[in-house]
């Protein structure tokens, strides 16, 4: 009897936001005997000017079976559906060279809408990671239910999260609720010390140091230099050093990008990153005073450090979050209460034991225990509405 043909999986990658949570995903997915990995990257990932970080991933050893450039050099509404369509092109064409078996998307970024949607002439399953969440700020929100039913299988992060995508009418077998699976490297990456953390970023041990991440909120793209300004006349109030990453190639990211720059060149207590790996960023996590700006990782990572959070704004409206995070508008004098708030002696205290939300860290073994075993064929690619 001759052995079964390994299935071909192709997981997409479109930026440092997704490849984290992806990691553990596709590390099971490589040790798996009976599993063909493929490594689509595009996005962000091949761009100069979000820190080219497809060089991380090859230094980390990941063969990439295809490079999808997608992303117009403008970040102009009508540069991003560009991209878009570029992105449904290119992830077709990669379809019909490789033709997978099935195919991993994460979350919410028109980039991953472009892999989903590539996939529908070719009648290929679509698994989505980290559907039937909320960010009412961002049209993110609308992507993310778009790949749902662009998608075969549904890998959730939380109950509410299965709740929602059945009440979209998707079949109860298709949805899975497995948990965050950027939780298992928590679990499992070693973590840097101060010290060494402190020498990597040229940061000073004794002091105050605060992670900042501000993204647009794609749906008020009009108010985010506006919005920027304002995070950081509040930052300027704060004695602390503050590492500061950068934004997602986003509606009028640009803009963030720009101001950011400025104002690292007025402070030399800015420390301003476009990538730092995920040994940094978690050991960092567990090492800074609080995370400041709107970034979904304050509300699934940030917890599992009982880390202090003040979330501005409008964009993560909705999510599921613990009680590390403070919700504050984007006007600085409230960005300022809200990080005394956080920093004030006790508020961390108070996290001490916390539960985070989004799982236990084991939820890369569940989603490819699935991957391995569901049948392949019309049962799975024929989607029927429920009520």
């Amino acid at each position: 009897m001759s052995a079964v043909e390994p299935r071909t999986i192709a997981v997409v990658s479109v930026a440092r936001s997704d490849w984290g949570h992806l990691g553990p995903v596709l590390r099971e997915l490589r040790a798996a005997p009976d599993v063909r990995l493929l490594l689509f990257v595009g996005g962000m990932h091949l761009s100069d000017a979000f820190g080219r970080s497809v060089e991380l991933i090859e230094a980390e050893g990941w063969p990439i079976a295809e490079r999808i450039e997608m992303l117009e050099p403008s970040d102009a509404p009508e540069a991003i559906a560009a991209s878009m369509g570029r992105g449904v092109a290119g992830f077709g064409r990669a379809y019909a060279r490789h033709r997978p078996d099935l195919v991993v998307v994460l979350g919410d970024r028109f980039e991953m809408l472009s892999a989903a949607a590539a996939a529908l002439p070719f009648v290929l399953p679509v698994a989505h990671l980290h559907g039937g969440e909320v960010t009412e700020g961002a049209i993110d929100n609308q992507i993310r239910h778009a790949i749902t039913k662009c998608a075969h299988l549904h890998f959730v992060s939380a109950e509410p999260h299965a709740r929602r995508v059945a009440a979209m009418g998707e079949e109860p077998w298709r949805i899975h609720n497995v948990g965050a699976p950027g939780l298992d490297r928590i679990r499992t990456t070693p973590r840097l010390t101060r010290a060494e953390l402190a020498r990597r970023l040229d940061l000073a041990p004794g002091d105050r140091w605060l992670i900042v991440t501000y993204h647009p909120a794609t749906l008020e793209y009009q108010d985010t230099a506006r919005h920027t300004d304002e995070l950081l006349a509040a930052l300027e109030k704060i004695d602390a050093t503050f590492v500061v990453t950068y934004p997602n190639a986003d509606t009028a990211g640009r803009a963030v990008i720009a101001r950011l720059q400025e104002f690292a060149g007025r402070h030399p207590c800015v420390r301003l990153a476009q990538t730092l790996g995920d040994d940094v960023y978690l050991s960092l996590l567990g090492e800074a005073d609080a995370m400041v700006g709107n970034s979904s990782s304050g509300l699934i990572e940030a917890p599992s450090f009982e880390l202090p959070v003040v979330n501005v704004g409008a964009r993560q409206a909705g999510r599921l979050r613990a009680g590390n995070v403070i919700d504050v508008g984007p006007e600085r004098d409230e960005i300022l209460a809200g990080i005394e708030a956080v920093l004030a002696p006790g508020f961390r205290e108070g996290l001490s034991g916390m539960t985070n939300p989004y799982g236990d860290g084991h939820a890369a073994e569940r989603i490819v225990r699935v991957l391995r075993a569901v049948e392949l064929g019309p049962t799975l690619t024929r989607k029927r509405e429920v009520a």
